[in-house]
């Protein structure tokens, strides 16, 4: 299959999206109207981070393997997304695209202005895919030969019910987790705080459990992520933590706390938005067990370790057109349709 029509037009877009990272764009601010967790601040990064994947090289990488795979006749694909973090879908609508199929797109009623705005934009550099590209108002779209869909555990059991005779790809909620050894610099420190609050903690690549080792002193863990105090100044997080701390005092329960990041002993991966769950380790390798146990629930693990398949601190929310959701190769997917 020859994608070189495509990389041509999305490598315009991630030129767009470089230059665009750098201004006051109107839109960004219309969607923090609509939507107070995308800050100026995340959208740019969101927008900038896109604008750097989308380069040719990295295009010709992501693409390079599917080049003798034949060419699926054109389907209608739903593309059912979220809205957690800015443009969080783009990865879907852009791997329906390059395999020549036809996007239906459900937006999340979070992520509308965004995901309007580069469809706008893609369609002005590309005319041809305008026809290829539908924005569905129905509550669930209707005449469509697969589907994409990313939601809650909840929404997700609903999804298998009413695609259960169409192929589909359906994603979970999922989280990330770090595993630290007690040799940590600041400087590595300072880049799992990246991992834990950029876009506030909302996206599954967020970590939002620590492993760290038996006799750990958590001060490590506080002085290190002091950087991202700022947080508690945003009102929605500010309310979740406030909350969180409250039920935590109610309830007697013990924990750590440094005025925004609470800090609580937890067997559980996925802790509620302003608290972070951390659990001792006393054996790597039985840890490493332990999170291969649990990795369909588990989006990415963060380490300077040696785990199979781990993450750099500071990189979990700087994916690569190859890093999947879920380990599920879309474009694979799609092009066996």
């Amino acid at each position: 299959m020859n994608f070189q029509h495509a990389i041509q037009i999305l490598s315009q877009l991630g030129a767009f999206f470089k230059q665009e990272a750098t201004t006051d764009n109107p839109v960004f601010n219309r969607a923090y109207q609509k939507n107070p967790w995308f800050t100026n601040e995340y959208i740019k990064k969101a927008v900038g981070a896109w604008g750097n994947e989308l380069t040719t090289e990295h295009l010709n990488k992501w693409l390079s393997g599917y080049q003798n795979l034949p060419q699926p006749q054109p389907k209608n694909v739903v593309v059912i997304m979220a809205g957690n973090i800015p443009l969080v879908g783009l990865h879907d609508l852009l791997s329906v695209l390059v395999c020549g199929h036809k996007a239906i797109v459900k937006l999340s009623s979070d992520d509308t202005v965004l995901m309007k705005w580069v469809i706008e934009n893609l369609i002005r550099i590309a005319p041809d895919w305008a026809t290829q590209i539908t924005i569905s108002e129905e509550r669930l779209p209707k005449n469509f030969e697969a589907v994409i869909a990313t939601g809650s555990n909840n929404t997700n059991r609903y999804f298998e019910y009413y695609f259960k005779n169409k192929p589909s790809l359906l994603r979970k909620a999922r989280t990330s987790v770090a595993v630290l050894t007690g040799n940590e610099t600041p400087e590595d420190m300072y880049k799992l705080g990246e991992d834990i609050f950029t876009y506030f903690g909302l996206g599954c690549r967020n970590v939002s459990k620590i492993y760290v080792p038996e006799g750990y002193d958590i001060a490590n863990f506080y002085e290190g992520i002091a950087g991202f105090y700022d947080h508690i100044n945003h009102n929605k997080y500010a309310n979740n933590y406030t909350y969180h701390k409250a039920i935590l005092l109610m309830n007697l329960t013990k924990h750590f706390d440094n005025n925004f990041l609470l800090l609580k002993e937890d067997t559980n991966i996925a802790s509620p938005l302003g608290v972070m769950f951390y659990e001792q380790y006393a054996d790597l390798n039985e840890l490493t067990k332990t999170l291969e146990a649990q990795q369909e629930n588990i989006q990415c693990v963060v380490s300077k370790a040696t785990i199979n398949n781990s993450v750099p601190l500071g990189k979990a929310q700087q994916p690569e057109l190859t890093d999947y959701a879920d380990g599920v190769d879309t474009v694979k997917f799609l092009m066996a349709l």
